[in-house]
């Protein structure tokens, strides 16, 4: 067939792969895993790429009863984190005909209005954060296939979960504080009730507990330099023995951090060292650059996307925590 004389369809497909128009709707519709071969797979997609075939999505979905939109649920787009997790979940939808809106909450302190007259009418699927899991009730999206990220498997409201290993970015930051001789810890604490601070609590006491001699104090802040300043300043101030490193829950809370030890003329790393989560560019902006726990947003959104994929065929998700890794840099030193 010439290019542009007419629009191809599934049946020019099949004829040039020389397959049944039902293995064609197989190999595009990503459903072909042990039904044809991969050879077969591989030779329908390279006839439809020869024929600039485009599958005509509006009829698909009146057949399936698909809209083939997923909503994605975040606290806020106020950080490079959610962005990084969006892009990676469009990317893997884009991949499959689907697409995704973004339903964030205002500031991250609750919910925005309702968009849909009818979300289960309306979308197929959800990805939420546990950090903004209210907003489910909010939308009327309790009923329709649900992953969760960053929640507790054992509870989570999702059919499935995908984590990041945030319990063993805490003990590699914490394994290397310890390492350079650090014995008396802050912990700045995201003031967010979330499972994944949750966690980070939780991991950082028991790697503490490990080494004889050792303190922490905790002090919590709300996600933000400004709070961040605040509450480090008033802990690194309290009476007793002052912390020689300080583990913070965010990248946020870390230039916080850096600002507090400012005001109180203490240098980083000389007085102070100091430790993130996320990696985000604001890392490598502060001076000296920051020691943290890098996590892979994209690909964080990635898994959470093709989990949803696997829920709505009804197959079973990748297993197993993204892993994360602790990114040495300049804010971390054996204490004077």
């Amino acid at each position: 067939m010439a290019r542009g004389s007419t629009r191809p369809t599934s049946r020019d497909v099949a004829q040039a792969a020389g397959v049944s128009q039902a293995a064609v709707s197989l190999v595009l519709g990503d459903k072909w895993r042990g039904r044809v071969s991969e050879a077969t797979a591989e030779r329908v997609r390279e006839a439809a790429r020869d024929l600039g075939y485009r599958p005509n999505l509006a009829a698909r979905n009146l057949r399936l009863g698909r809209t083939r939109t997923v909503l994605l649920v975040v606290p806020a787009l106020t950080t490079e984190f959610f962005a990084g997790v969006y892009t990676g979940a469009a990317r893997v939808a884009a991949e499959h005909g689907f697409g995704v809106v973004l339903y964030p909450s205002p500031e991250g302190i609750g919910p925005a209005r309702d968009p849909f007259a009818s979300a289960q009418s309306a979308l197929d699927g959800v990805i939420a954060s546990s950090m903004a899991a209210d907003a489910l009730t909010a939308i009327r999206g309790e009923a329709l296939p649900l992953v969760m990220l960053d929640s507790d498997p054992a509870g989570s409201l999702g059919a499935a979960t995908v984590n990041l290993d945030i319990a063993d970015g805490i003990r590699q930051a914490a394994g290397h504080l310890l390492s350079l001789g650090h014995r008396h810890f802050l912990h700045l604490a995201a003031d967010v009730p979330s499972w994944t601070f949750e966690v980070r609590a939780r991991e950082l006491a028991a790697r503490l507990d490990e080494v004889p001699g050792t303190t922490v104090r905790t002090a919590r802040s709300p996600i933000s330099i400004e709070g961040a300043v605040r509450a480090a300043q008033a802990a690194l101030s309290a009476p007793g023995d002052r912390p020689t490193a300080v583990l913070c829950d965010d990248d946020q809370l870390a230039a916080g951090t850096y600002k507090a030890a400012r005001r109180l003329g203490l240098r980083i790393p000389d007085d102070l060292s100091v430790t993130g989560v996320d990696d985000l560019a604001l890392a490598t902006a502060m001076d000296p650059e920051l020691t943290t726990v890098h996590l892979n947003a994209e690909l964080f959104g990635e898994r959470g996307m093709r989990a949803l994929l696997a829920v709505l065929e009804g197959r079973e998700p990748e297993a197993g925590d993204i892993p994360v890794q602790l990114v040495v840099r300049g804010s971390t030193a054996p204490p004077r």
